[in-house]
């Protein structure tokens, strides 16, 4: 978990370099259905959540379609209640961890606008309001979910420091998934 720019897509590809995961990319899913849903996508173009039981619709068929394989979740939960949903609903399944890659929003914003630079940048990133209204919801959606995850029983809660080099933040990961 953690807010836009941290390195949730990068540090999954590195994760699933040396691990065997089913990935599930919330980002990805969504962007792929508002393809094909116009409602999914006039939610995103405003850089708004989607609603909360069809966000967990999709999840739930992602999970349930796991082949006795590990998941690495990219994106997901958001909110308070997704992360009671993502708990009460697996926890009693899975070994689940929860990373919270923790960043300055001053550093989420450059990395953005490097993605940007770089050409590897999402339609959302190019637009300045949708920026800051996705930081917005970072700070009071899911900090709170964040919060509460600190202190939920039957998961493992890392808050995992990534505001340096890529190669030093995946050691931090890597201990804190106890590698």
């Amino acid at each position: 978990m953690g807010g836009q720019g941290v390195g949730k897509g990068t540090f999954s590809r590195m994760l699933r370099e040396r691990h065997d995961y089913k990935y599930i990319e919330t980002g990805d899913m969504l962007r792929n259905a508002a393809k094909t849903n116009p409602d999914i996508a006039t939610i995103m173009a405003r850089g708004e959540l989607l609603p909360f039981e069809m966000l967990v619709n999709l999840v739930a068929n992602c999970i349930n379609d796991n082949n006795d394989q590990d998941i690495l979740m990219d994106g997901f939960p958001r909110t308070l209640d997704q992360a009671q949903w993502l708990v009460d609903n697996y926890a009693d399944k899975f070994d689940i961890h929860v990373l919270y890659l923790n960043v300055p929003e001053e550093i989420m914003i450059k990395r953005i606008q490097k993605r940007i630079r770089e050409g590897a940048g999402r339609a959302d990133d190019s637009d300045a309001n949708a920026i800051r209204r996705r930081l917005d919801i970072f700070w009071n959606t899911t900090i709170p979910a964040i919060n509460w995850l600190k202190t939920a029983h039957n998961i493992h809660f890392a808050d995992v420091e990534v505001s340096g080099d890529v190669n030093d933040n995946f050691a931090n990961i890597l201990r804190a998934l106890g590698e």
